[in-house]
């Protein structure tokens, strides 16, 4: 188990292991998941998005906007 912290401002700091592992890095897109236990995350990848892909019926103009925005986060 890998410990982490939150800091004054709120954010979270993911261990170095696991943000080498999982290819994390600024700007990298998390959801946060409730549940009744605690939180969950998940990162939003490529395939992610791809895993998802249908189940708004959106006829891809989602995955369009979103690979958009991922590709906007990679500049920062």
């Amino acid at each position: 188990m890998e410990q982490g912290y939150v800091t004054s401002k709120g954010q979270i700091v993911i261990p170095a292991r696991l943000r080498r592992k999982y290819k994390i890095k600024a700007g990298t897109m998390i959801c946060f998941w409730e549940k009744e236990d605690g939180i969950e995350m998940e990162l939003i990848t490529p395939e992610t998005i791809r895993k998802n892909i249908g189940i708004l019926d959106t006829k891809g103009k989602l995955l369009k906007a979103l690979m958009k925005e991922k590709k906007k986060e990679r500049k920062l």
